[in-house]
């Protein structure tokens, strides 16, 4: 059973690199796609790659942030060791599962409890999804008169998914009613929940006033690095239009059947692009070009992170939990 799960997962995960493949065997011009990305000018290019170092600075203020309203306070250089690697771990795996790392180095290193841990790495994750829910939206209405009507019924679904999941536990009520079910089960399951849900509610003035604003100009900055490799590419799309499209496919990236989102964002470009006077393969060429900017970059910086100072793995903690 053990080997037939493992086989499933990674069946699952490779849907998304075999997108890729079908979506390239469909091009009508391949060779449009690599003239495309042999071409693209270096300069555009290279600016975007430096754009990496203030994003993952915006994403180590905010959890570092987010740690110190729970009461702790976590050296600069580890926070960047630990969000580093857990990018690293988090890119490479389907639903950046690899943000729980951040959780045993700061578990291991100043003693949060892990209750703790969760509630700070759950509402980083919640910050995003708000804000990329919003730009979804935004990106939607942009689109409106663009897009295939069942693109624009996807974006929506996405767009309400994303934004009412987080208020599930944020807001008293349905978390609570399954945490009644959960207790009569177990009385460890409904009291861990209740810690949880009591530590995520106390950070959420931090988020508003902190997280969110990061998370913000995080975003606005991998905007940025898109419409930086579309000008590299000679593509003539707007700020407005990079970040819709970036946004898009970011929220369709988090579905666990693809490695940051690889193959679903050709697929979802590739479609879009003939509708805005683009061939398919620029909107292939493009994809390819921001996977590798704005996610094999750091991926790179996180494995250097990871062999520098590895997740504080210990035995006996392993064993007790």
């Amino acid at each position: 059973m053990g080997r037939r799960t493992n086989l499933l997962r990674l069946l699952i995960r490779l849907i998304g690199p075999a997108l890729l493949v079908l979506v390239v065997w469909r091009l009508e011009d391949k060779t449009e796609l690599w003239s495309a990305a042999k071409n693209a000018d270096l300069l555009p290019f290279g600016l975007a790659l430096l754009l990496n170092v203030p994003v993952v600075h915006f994403k180590v203020l905010r959890w570092r942030d987010l740690l110190e309203g729970c009461g702790y306070r976590y050296p600069l250089g580890r926070s960047y060791a630990a969000v580093l690697s857990s990018l690293y771990l988090g890119m490479l795996t389907p639903g950046r599962v690899g943000d729980v790392l951040r959780i045993q180095y700061v578990k291991h290193e100043i003693d949060v409890p892990y209750v703790d841990g969760l509630a700070v790495t759950v509402m980083d994750r919640f910050a995003d999804l708000y804000v990329l829910a919003g730009v979804v939206a935004l990106g939607t209405v942009h689109f409106a008169t663009v897009l295939d009507s069942n693109l624009v019924y996807l974006s929506w679904l996405a767009v309400a998914i994303a934004a009412l999941a987080p208020t599930l536990f944020l807001f008293r009520g349905p978390v609570e009613l399954l945490g009644r079910v959960l207790g009569r089960l177990t009385d460890r399951w409904h009291t861990s929940l209740a810690a949880l849900l009591a530590a995520l509610r106390g950070l959420i003035g931090r988020a508003v006033l902190v997280a969110v604003p990061l998370t913000i100009l995080s975003f606005a900055l991998n905007y940025l690095q898109g419409w930086l490799i579309a000008g590299a590419l000679g593509i003539e799309l707007s700020y407005l239009d990079v970040a819709s499209l970036l946004a898009t496919t970011s929220l369709l990236g988090l579905m666990p059947i693809s490695v940051s989102g690889v193959g679903v964002r050709e697929l979802f470009l590739a479609l879009v692009f003939p509708a805005l006077g683009f061939q398919a393969a620029q909107g292939v060429a493009f994809g390819l070009l921001v996977f590798l900017c704005n996610y094999m970059a750091i991926v790179l910086a996180g494995f250097v992170a990871w062999q520098v100072s590895p997740p504080p793995f210990d035995v006996r903690e392993r064993d007790e939990s």
